[in-house]
C-alpha cells in the first residue's frame, strides 16, 4: 500500500506543480482546431462514400 500512496502523492505533486495547463483562450483555440479538422475529415469520408457508392452502382448495373 505504501507504493500506491507514494504514486498518488507524486502524481498530485506533478499535476499541481509541473504541468502547465492551457489558458481559457488556448483551450478554445485548440477546440476550434479539432472541431474544424473533424468536420473536414468527415466531409472527405462522406465524399469518398458517395463516390464509391456511385461507382459500385454503375459497375453492378453493367452486369444486370
Amino acid at each position: 500500500m505504501n507504493k500506491v500512496a507514494l504514486y498518488i502523492r507524486d502524481s498530485y505533486k506533478e499535476l499541481m506543480h509541473k504541468v502547465t495547463w492551457p489558458t481559457w483562450e488556448e483551450l478554445q483555440q485548440s477546440t476550434m482546431i479539432v472541431l474544424a479538422a473533424t468536420i473536414i475529415i468527415t466531409a472527405i469520408v462522406a465524399l469518398m462514400d458517395f463516390v464509391s457508392n456511385g461507382v459500385l452502382k454503375f459497375i453492378y448495373s453493367l452486369f444486370k
